[in-house]
């Protein structure tokens, strides 16, 4: 039976109640501050996002239950500060969600993704503590491949995009040609530029396919890591070492490793 409203509140309480207890009493929870906390906050939201990529809801669920932790957890922490508490952030983000909502709790009107996501683009320009420029949003510390993809994203939010998806391919074979060239002239510092503005045009190719690259390569890095721990678990059964296998030996395994994927 699915748990009531009543029981995800009295659930949530009992979280800020273990939480503000284990501030008090517990000798590792009474040193923590923003600084040591944040990278243990950076871990599990990673281990969230595997949990996620492998569709396991038990993990999933104990990896969100880890990142809601640490969201109390800064929240004391702010509390003792002065600051602010957890009901602060909680009624500040529904306050957000509401004013950027204005085609559910206003009289703007948007028919699809793509006009919801222009009026939150729009709404947040004009918020008083909002951003500044379109792109100022965009977090400096984000992965590469991801901020890439959101830089892109909120230029289209404002109309900076191509007109029709197909259109990118230009641009894509053209920045594949540029980093051929730089490559067979052997400039280092201009084929890393080149190989940035290729990266960037196949980002860019993505979104407007309607995938994500992050997503996408993933998915290729896990395919690569299971079909190479194939090769090098057969070369042990072998009595070998993977580094003795020769390419063709390799090739042979890859294949039957890509087999069993079918």
């Amino acid at each position: 039976m699915a748990n009531t409203r009543e029981d995800t509140l009295a659930a949530f309480s009992r979280l800020l109640d273990i939480q503000d207890e284990l501030r008090e009493k517990c000798p590792w929870d009474k040193k923590q501050t923003n600084e040591s906390l944040r990278p243990h906050t950076i871990e599990e939201v990673y281990e969230l996002c595997d949990a996620l990529m492998e569709d396991n809801p038990i993990e999933i669920q104990k990896e969100m239950g880890d990142v809601m932790e640490h969201l109390v957890f800064y929240s004391i922490i702010a509390r003792e500060k002065g600051r602010f508490d957890m009901a602060d952030v909680l009624n500040k983000e529904a306050d957000k969600l509401i004013s950027r909502h204005p085609h559910i709790y206003g009289d703007k009107q948007a028919a699809n993704p793509e006009e919801v996501g222009k009026i939150w683009e729009q709404v947040k320009q004009k918020e008083k503590d909002g951003n500044k420029t379109v792109l100022s949003g965009v977090p400096a510390s984000l992965p590469s491949l991801i901020k890439a993809y959101r830089i892109q994203d909120k230029a289209r939010n404002v109309g900076f995009d191509w007109e029709k998806p197909e259109d990118v391919w230009e641009k894509v074979y053209e920045e594949i040609g540029e980093l051929r060239a730089e490559f067979e002239r052997g400039d280092a510092e201009r084929s890393a530029k080149e190989l940035g503005d290729v990266l960037f045009s196949i980002v860019n190719a993505a979104r407007l396919y309607h995938i994500n690259p992050d997503t996408a390569l993933e998915q290729t890095n896990r395919k690569f890591m299971s079909r190479f721990g194939y090769v090098e678990s057969k070369a042990k059964e072998q009595g070998k070492d993977i580094k003795d296998l020769t390419l063709a030996e390799m090739d042979i395994l890859w294949n039957e490793a890509k087999s069993f994927e079918k």
